[in-house]
């Protein structure tokens, strides 16, 4: 693995295929697909400087920075171009890029806030130095303070000065100047032209009171505006990266060597890499460990921790042959398991590739941001000069420390990370839920429905069969369920899991000669030698009509029976979660393939509005588009491939995480928990979340619209202007950070 610390000498090491394993992928000779963890960013327009600093190089095909995310989907073409040169141009436009690898990131992000805690402690140290020779200026009378004395007081105030603006301000002077190198303006060129004209003004008027710049300094007011900033965005980031974290938790678990068991039969075993394991291998699990693939349990028994998988708190016990996933953690004890599949087959896997696509993507409204960004920034520059030019008509000394407020005060920070902070905070909040977004923009989709469509199969009823009613001889039922463990039928596993096992084993008659005929049913002798059988009721002698979904349990020289009516297992939350979504005002529908009767009757149960079944692909595609076009917006909740299409047409779709992949990649997020519930709290959730963008943007629009006149006239001084827009830019961001506990 890659070290995190990367120093140009180590670059080229990327160049090595087996070095780029874990964050490229290869899509044909002539296309790889590289994700890349960046460092630096300080506003919407750096990735678009970012873009342009890549896409004139040779071989590289795309590149697509997520500001707010910090990373970089860099599509290059490996005969034409070197892994090593691309992250050395990155670097280059002022910008740290390293292999997207959880330990690398982590390690990155830890880096870049210790430079940011020392930056500020700088800046805010020499602020309080620089504010207290600055005091006697402001309480002095008049010929209290002699010429002599205030020049030393200037003169001391500008040696204190220097490193806030050599260190701590460095970020914005780096930032500002690739930015504009690049073509392109950024939000850190008018701070850091604002920093410089304070700067220099006062510099001027320390070395000459009597020139041109006259005789104030405002070394207080830039060493406060440097700090305040620095403050905002020190929080700021590490709001950003508390979010990045949790969605890059489940990038790590998956252990770095595996134990298999050879085939030797002697239990001899060898340690090797995840990637090395094949379906069929039987692997060794210690307690604690990570599942390296998914498997079923061959020996032993334990309990996994699921949580980051699939949004289940409680440890989820496995027993002999039941399914363990990829990336889960071993908390019971030491098991063996057999594996099935490996690599990119894994619902890890599947996991990891949604969480990276949803960071990759932008959405439209941070891509309408960037393009408003560049002739923004123009209007503020533009701005500050004329102010600079009228106050230098009405009050020459004031006409910098005026020019010097309008820069800082527009500087668009806040409304820059409004949406985008707000996405990535409620993004977060539902991965620890179980529910992964492909697409950010399901949040804004979701909040706008008004029409929720679902599968049955798989989606509103769960897998296989349940108990539904019985008649005749109920208190035959334990001793059913035992003959019943004999079979892995549908009817009979159902039964099974109808009736306590301490049940089960009380009742078990000890039988004997178990045989199970196909199409009949299951048939055995008691310890007394009596014939029983659990089957069809025409295989017992029974005359009523056959129904496709009853057994009947009894002994064959007797007359009472057992009847067991089996159905659809509805999910168990199904009927509290429809009552939720119907209590947000949104209507339901439930559409199926399945026979119109058993379509009916499983609505009822889950209190489903309406209910549509024999439906074919073409009729599922068929009726979304009939109610979009009666005006609804629709919310698509599948997991069949027949649910592809349906889920691609819907205004917003999430597909069920055990469905089928396609179905999976035609969605805008997937349900890995499995609960009903958790749809409902999607759509609360988004709408939450929609409320807090509008209350970020709406409070960035009054803090430029209260403050910019204030500016304007002279009654803002840069150091309030300062903290105005540092203070602005962490509510956006507390604001947005509200729904990760929502």
């Amino acid at each position: 693995m890659i070290s995190a610390s990367l120093s140009p000498d180590d670059l080229p090491a990327l160049d090595e295929p087996e070095a780029q394993s874990g964050f490229t992928e290869w899509r044909g000779e002539g296309e790889a697909l590289s994700r890349l963890r960046l460092s630096g960013l300080h506003c919407a327009a750096c990735a678009g400087i970012i873009e342009r600093a890549l896409e004139g190089q040779p071989g590289v095909l795309s590149a697509r920075v997520n500001a707010a995310a910090e990373r970089l989907q860099l599509r290059w073409d490996p005969r034409r171009a070197r892994l090593s040169e691309l992250l050395a141009r990155v670097r280059g436009a002022g910008y740290g890029a390293e292999p997207d690898l959880a330990a690398s990131a982590r390690e990155l992000r830890e880096r870049e806030q210790r430079r940011a805690v020392w930056r500020l402690f700088v800046a805010a140290f020499m602020m309080m130095q620089v504010m207290m020779l600055a005091w006697p200026s402001y309480v002095a009378g008049p010929g209290e303070l002699s010429d002599d004395l205030r020049r030393l007081l200037n003169w001391g105030s500008w040696v204190l000065s220097l490193p806030v603006l050599l260190f701590s301000a460095g970020p914005f002077f780096t930032n500002a100047w690739s930015q504009l190198r690049q073509g392109r303006l950024g939000m850190d060129v008018p701070v850091a032209l604002g920093i410089a004209v304070a700067f220099i003004a006062s510099s001027g008027a320390t070395f000459d009171p009597a020139g041109p710049f006259g005789h104030e300094v405002y070394f207080d007011s830039l060493t406060m505006f440097v700090s305040f900033l620095l403050a905002g965005r020190w929080l700021e980031l590490r709001a950003r990266h508390r979010v990045a974290q949790e969605l890059e938790s489940a990038v790590s678990r998956l252990p770095d060597l595996v134990e298999r068991v050879l085939d030797s039969g002697d239990g001899r075993s060898e340690r090797v890499l995840p990637s090395r394991l094949r379906p069929g291998d039987l692997i060794r699990v210690p307690l604690g460990a990570a599942f390296a693939a998914d498997g079923r349990v061959a020996q032993g028994s334990t309990a996994a921790d699921e949580a980051l998988l699939s949004g289940e708190s409680a440890p989820v016990p496995k027993q002999l042959g039941d399914a363990v996933v990829a990336g889960s953690l071993n908390l019971g004890a030491p098991v063996m398991v057999r594996v099935e599949r490996v690599g990119a087959d894994t619902r890890y896997e599947a996991i990891v590739r949604l969480m990276r696509e949803a960071l990759d993507r932008r959405p439209a409204a941070a891509l309408l941001a960037e393009r408003v960004a560049g002739p923004f920034l123009w209007g503020v520059l533009l701005l500050a000069a004329g102010s600079a030019l009228v106050w230098w008509h009405i009050d020459p000394a004031r006409a910098v420390w005026v020019a010097v407020a309008v820069l800082i005060v527009t500087c668009p920070c806040a409304l820059s990370l409004a949406t985008p902070s707000a996405w990535l905070a409620a993004a977060g909040h539902l991965a620890r839920r179980g529910v992964l977004l492909a697409r950010l923009e399901l949040l804004e989709n979701v909040a706008r429905v008004d029409t929720v469509v679902l599968d049955k199969t798989g989606t509103l009823s769960e897998e296989g069969m349940s108990l539904q009613q019985t008649g005749g001889e109920s208190a035959w039922l334990a001793r059913a369920a035992s003959l019943a463990a004999h079979s892995q039928h549908v009817f009979a596993r159902a039964l099974v899991q109808a009736v306590p096992v301490d049940e089960r084993v009380a009742a078990d008659p000890g039988w004997q000669g178990v045989e199970e005929l196909p199409g009949r049913g299951l048939e055995a002798r008691d310890g007394a030698g009596r014939l029983w059988r659990l089957g069809s009721q025409g295989w017992l002698g029974g005359v009523a009509p056959e129904e496709p979904a009853q057994l009947v349990f009894g002994p064959v020289d007797g007359q009472q029976r057992l009847t067991l009516v089996f159905g659809e297992r509805l999910r168990a939350d199904a009927a509290e979660a429809v009552a939720r979504l119907h209590a947000l005002g949104l209507a339901t529908l439930l559409l199926s393939g399945d026979a119109p009767q058993r379509v009916h009757a499983l609505a009822a149960r889950a209190g489903v509005q309406r209910a549509i079944g024999g439906a074919s692909p073409e009729d599922k595609l068929a009726e979304v588009a009939r109610l979009q076009a009666a005006g609804h917006r629709v919310l698509m909740l599948g997991d069949g491939v027949n649910d592809a299409p349906v889920l691609a047409r819907a205004d917003a779709s999430l597909a069920m995480g055990q469905g089928a992949l396609l179905a999976r990649s035609q969605a805008d997020g997937v349900l890995l928990s499995g609960r009903l519930g958790d749809l409902a709290h999607l759509r609360e959730l988004a709408v939450r979340t929609r409320r807090v963008i509008r209350q970020n943007l709406g409070w960035a629009a009054a803090y430029n619209a209260a403050c910019i006149p204030l500016a304007l006239v002279g009654l803002m001084p840069p150091w309030a202007a300062g903290l105005g827009m540092a203070l602005s830019s962490l509510f956006v961001v507390l604001n947005a950070l509200r729904l990760q506990k929502a």
